[in-house]
């Protein structure tokens, strides 16, 4: 299952292994869609990869600190450092192909 993060809970949700933060909003029509297809990954690649939602309507400080200013964003983790960004809806097998991707490069 998908955790939900906070300002204060990211940075210590991010500092081992791989995790990768949505940026979304509850208003958000492509953040609605992206939701199931990261929840079906989180169960697929677990314990591998971590996935984690920040609501930017409640959570303004780390979206401004990373200048989300479009949603749904995605931002990949690992070790507590961000590595890339990705914008918009994507379809699961693509995102699945990445992590894969990100997890074998690790």
């Amino acid at each position: 299952m998908t955790i939900k993060v906070t300002d204060s809970t990211l940075l210590s949700e991010v500092q081992k292994g791989i995790t990768l933060v949505e940026f979304l909003a509850p208003w958000c029509g492509p953040c609605k869609m992206l939701g199931p297809v990261l929840e079906e990954l989180e169960e697929e690649l677990a314990p591998k990869v971590k996935i984690a939602k920040l609501n930017i309507d409640e959570n303004e400080i780390i979206a401004n600190q990373l200048g989300i200013r479009s949603i749904p964003k995605m931002v990949l983790y690992q070790n507590g450092q961000p590595l890339e960004r990705i914008v918009g809806y994507k379809p699961k097998e693509v995102l699945k192909d990445y992590l894969i991707k990100k997890i074998e490069d690790k």
